[in-house]
């Protein structure tokens, strides 16, 4: 097991920080925050899973290899207990052009760990057609 260092308080810390290394290319930033667990999973868009740090590594150095990747995240939905956190995020990305639209659908699991909230799923599909509007949990039940 590595000797990282305490990273995060929250998920949202840990997210936060995820998506600001995305931005900067900061590879090992990025792999900083994911779980001390070779069970870990990432799966980028349209791409096969990944299991491991090596595989997951290799994969975002070539994405970084292009330069950071701009992504705001938008429309969190978080499920959460003492351990274990989901969030399903719709990802607006911008390229180098700014003028397409582009989202992308994610679910970021996180685990509580001794130093602190860790990724151990990331999980992303292109979203079809525009982005939906801001969704609002319904109330009623039938």
């Amino acid at each position: 097991m590595s000797r990282k260092k305490h990273l995060a308080d929250t998920p949202d810390d840990t997210e936060v920080a995820f998506y600001d290394a995305l931005g900067r290319a900061d590879l090992d930033a990025l792999m900083a925050l994911w779980a001390d667990d070779e069970e870990i999973v990432c799966i980028h868009p349209g791409a096969p899973r990944l299991i491991g740090h090596a595989a997951i590594r290799a994969s975002w150095q070539a994405i970084f290899e292009q330069g950071g990747v701009h992504i705001h995240p938008l429309q969190l939905h978080v499920m959460q207990n003492m351990m274990a956190a989901t969030h399903s995020v719709l990802e607006q990305m911008r390229g180098a052009d700014d003028r397409q639209d582009r989202h992308v659908l994610a679910t970021n699991v996180y685990v509580k760990t001794p130093l602190g909230w860790r990724i151990a799923v990331h999980h992303a599909s292109v979203a079809p057609g525009k982005a939906a509007a801001e969704v609002k949990a319904s109330t009623t039940l039938h």
